[in-house]
């Protein structure tokens, strides 16, 4: 249920290359990628459920929390990065092998 949302995805991702970073780093990493500001309780939120569900850790240093994969949100990013691997595969192959017929390559 955590990849349902692609913020939850994309702040395990950045963690995942990263290792353990401070919230506000992890912010300032996630809106240069997306290129906007993101709301702050929003972004919070959602790094306390991740750590709720056991995705991640939080632990204190001095006056900022620092986050960090746990061994389940690691293998999450990379069971998801292998299905996504296969979709991609599959789709270019799909629409090669679908070329000159008129059937559909969606399910």
């Amino acid at each position: 249920m955590w990849f349902q949302s692609g913020r939850r995805r994309d702040l395990c991702a950045v963690l995942y290359d990263a290792g353990e970073l401070r919230g506000q780093k992890l912010k300032t990493r996630l809106e240069r990628y997306y290129d906007l500001r993101i709301d702050p309780q929003s972004f919070y939120g959602t790094l306390d459920a991740l750590v709720e569900a056991g995705h991640l850790r939080r632990r204190t240093e001095g006056i900022y929390d620092v986050y960090g994969l746990t061994d389940t949100g690691a293998e999450r990013v990379e069971s998801y990065h292998a299905w996504l691997a296969e979709r991609v595969e599959n789709g270019a192959r799909g629409a090669e092998d679908a070329e000159g017929t008129n059937e559909s390559v969606v399910d």
